[in-house]
């Protein structure tokens, strides 16, 4: 059975948030359309639905590295911070952003908490992501039939 190791991430995250939207437990917070993603951002997100490309690509994170915690991910979601003539440097992706996504992913009860290690993936969000890597994979190998043999 095909896991998320075998579908290529853009493909996985995008079709793992149009799955995301539909869902009543993850929605955009009110603010989201006027939040940097970090302060090493110039400008907020031109993209209207980037809330469930965000939370599907955490959901895939806390699938492939997991436990992992909320500092952990921010260090993963920051980026160089332009300092004018000084030189640039890394700052870490916002908090607010990373927690609220984490909350609404353990509200649809995909992830759960575990001890102080961070957010582990739960059996149903376990199965959730295998379900939809395998319907990516049938297509795929639909769409590009050399895929099979490597499969």
């Amino acid at each position: 059975m095909p896991t998320v190791y075998d579908i290529p991430a853009n493909v996985m995250i995008r079709r793992l948030a149009t799955d995301l939207k539909g869902r009543d437990e993850v929605d955009a917070p009110e603010w989201a359309l006027y939040v940097k993603t970090g302060v090493h951002k110039e400008r907020a997100p031109d993209d209207p639905d980037w809330w469930y490309t965000r939370c599907a690509s955490i959901l895939r994170k806390i699938y492939l590295k997991g436990p992992i915690g909320t500092e952990k991910l921010r260090i993963a979601y920051g980026g160089r911070k332009r300092r004018g003539t000084k030189p640039n440097r890394f700052h870490r992706g916002s908090g607010a952003v990373v927690r609220t996504a984490v909350q609404q992913l353990e509200r649809a009860g995909f992830i759960t908490k575990r001890g102080s290690k961070g957010r582990e993936m739960t059996a149903v969000g376990t199965s959730y992501m295998d379900k939809v890597s395998a319907s990516l994979k049938q297509e795929l190998t639909k769409a590009i039939p050399e895929l099979e043999r490597y499969s």
